[in-house]
């Protein structure tokens, strides 16, 4: 509530003065009798009186003046009493969040002079307005929500430093233009389509691995430093980087959505392996949200709060991450089943048993049959559900008892066979398989089904105990309506994937997308999320209201409107910020 506030108002003295003509006296002088006075008619009377009446008309001109200012003033006095009386709420919302209909929607500005600005600074060589460029920044194959044919942005820039980065920001935010940031590009859920198109901060020029704190175990990087590369660079020191997703993934993307991958079970999401984050605003301040420690009470978790917001509150820079000693001795294994709920109850067997497998994955067996037809790998996988695991230790007799423990649960759930590696080699082409799912899948629907194929990929999570249910229901749901699909699951943290084929018709869509909508609700009444990894982006947004609830998703808003006045950066992401949001064009 705003404090009433006496206002004091500084209105002008107003002193009007006239010229008289005195003549002095003696005080010893005698009184003269009066003279007589010639009359001296005057010279050109027609410009005297010209003048008098200009020297009226000019103090006329004054005093309007003068009231004029005094009632603005009054006025303007009244109205800020008004104000701090009872300020408007779309000034000054009263509320701790903001609702969607208590909003305006965004105005933006042409881009045309942020262009011209922005190809000035950075120069010819790091920008571009090719077709193909501006199709390969808007949309993917994979990516479950496509861009119309004019959602393209309308330049991609290429910035190498934070410093370029912030100077595109301040430009765009002076001319209110839109800017989608992007990495990689592998994300799923149309997490980049540029919904009202403006600039793309491509920042695929900034992949330096900076400065290895090895005695730390931490390392300083830029966002499009794949992780891929990054694992290779700390083999060396016998270091790894936690989460692993889907190949080609970098990091300013892993943080934006806070993914995690196989390894989520033993070593955590991007959210427990962040340690602090460089950050450009959406006016361009650039702020460090922490510094290197492993802990820290100091203030608000500004690392936290950036972390899975996907590019909607900043453009992450550079990132400080956190790493681990890599296993000495580690073993893959690999387990089929009978059913995939013998599979599911070996999964809460063996985190029930306090066992850390540094990776637990599950794999239906429509997935392994995709797999083995699709020729990616050398070997050939029981048609079964299946677990793959990785199983490690300080020492080659400690990987061995673990190894044998987990042998014994699956004994306990049925399973049909279990090999296991021990060599390089005989690991990587055991987990090939679980590497290769999501291209599998694909290339079955091309040449099964159509060339024109579409995949539906998406996720949730549930607690460990209903991991069982959830994945059998999921699976009778896709059956039933008659789609091809499969099923891979990061089963030790309860977050697994879908992949759906289905023909490019609007009515399959619809069909396709009343099966995602049945898992997505099956798993909020499991308790459980809408998305264990690949973010809200486009496809989840109402989903995200679903699982979270009008208010939590409103306080979202609330922060982002205020990091983000100008609503510009990357539009219509995670939430709607736009009460009259164009309709979706039909698929």
């Amino acid at each position: 509530m705003l404090a009433k506030t006496k206002l004091h108002v500084w209105v002008p003295r107003l002193r009007f003065t006239r010229q008289f003509s005195v003549t002095r006296i003696p005080l010893n002088t005698k009184p003269q009798p009066p003279q007589q006075h010639t009359e001296i008619p005057p010279t050109n009377s027609s410009n005297n009186l010209k003048s008098e009446s200009k020297s009226n008309s000019n103090r006329k001109s004054w005093t309007s003046a003068a009231f004029f200012l005094f009632g603005s003033l009054v006025g303007a006095s009244y109205v800020s009493y008004k104000v701090a009386d009872n300020p408007p709420s779309f000034l000054f919302p009263q509320s701790s969040i903001t609702p969607l209909n208590e909003v305006i929607s965004p105005k933006y500005g042409d881009p045309t002079e942020a262009i011209a600005e922005i190809t000035k600074l950075l120069g010819a060589e790091k920008v571009t307005k090719t077709q193909s460029d501006l199709d390969q920044h808007s949309d993917t194959y994979w990516s479950t929500h496509h861009a119309t044919a004019s959602q393209r942005p309308d330049l991609v820039v290429f910035p190498e430093s934070t410093e370029e980065v912030s100077q595109v920001l301040k430009i765009c935010h002076k001319f209110k233009v839109p800017v989608v940031p992007f990495t990689g590009g592998t994300s799923l859920e149309g997490h980049f389509i540029p919904t009202r198109q403006g600039i793309c901060v491509d920042l695929t020029r900034m992949q330096n691995i900076l400065k290895l704190h090895q005695d730390d175990l931490d390392v300083v990087v830029q966002s499009a430093v794949g992780w891929e590369d990054l694992r290779d660079y700390l083999d060396d020191y016998g270091l790894m980087f936690g989460p692993d997703p889907g190949p080609g993934a970098c990091i300013g993307g892993m943080i934006g959505t806070s993914c995690s991958g196989t390894n989520a079970a033993r070593y955590g999401t991007m959210r427990e392996n962040v340690l602090g984050l460089t950050v450009v605003l959406a006016d361009g301040t650039i702020i460090k949200t922490k510094q290197r420690p492993r802990k820290s009470s100091a203030g608000y978790n500004l690392t936290g709060l950036f972390i899975g917001s996907e590019g909607t509150l900043g453009i992450v820079t550079e990132a400080t991450l956190k790493l681990h000693v890599k296993p000495k001795f580690e073993n893959v294994a690999v387990v089929s089943f009978h059913s995939l709920s013998d599979a599911a109850n070996t999964v809460a067997g063996i985190v029930q048993h306090g066992i850390a497998a540094n990776a637990m994955e599950l794999l239906d067996s429509d997935m392994i049959k995709f797999v083995n037809e699709s020729g990616e790998t050398s070997l050939v996988y029981d048609e079964s559900p299946t677990l793959m695991l990785k199983l490690g230790g300080n020492s080659k007799e400690a990987a061995k008892l673990l190894t044998n423990t987990v042998k014994i649960i699956c004994k306990e759930n049925n399973n049909k066979s279990f090999k296991f590696a021990e060599s390089e080699e005989e690991k990587f082409e055991l987990w090939n398989a679980r590497k290769v799912a999501l291209w599998s899948t694909i290339n079955y629907g091309k040449q099964k089904i159509d060339e024109d194929v579409q995949l539906w990929t998406t996720d949730v999570a549930v607690p460990i105990s209903k991991l069982c249910t959830s994945l059998e229901d999921t699976k009778e749901a896709i059956n039933k309506a008659g789609f091809y699909s499969s099923i891979v699951g990061h089963a030790g943290d309860g977050n697994y994937h879908a992949f759906i084929l289905y023909k490019n018709t609007p009515e399959e869509y619809e069909k396709a997308k009343q099966v995602v909508q049945g898992m997505i609700d099956r798993a909020i009444a499991a308790d459980g999320t809408v998305t264990g990894e690949h973010g809200v982006g486009y496809g989840k947004r109402d989903y995200l209201v679903e699982e979270s609830g009008e208010d939590a998703v409103s306080l979202m808003r609330k922060i982002k409107f205020s990091l983000d006045p100008n609503r510009i950066l990357n539009p219509d992401k995670v939430f709607k910020i736009d009460p009259n949001e164009p309709k979706e064009e039909s698929h």
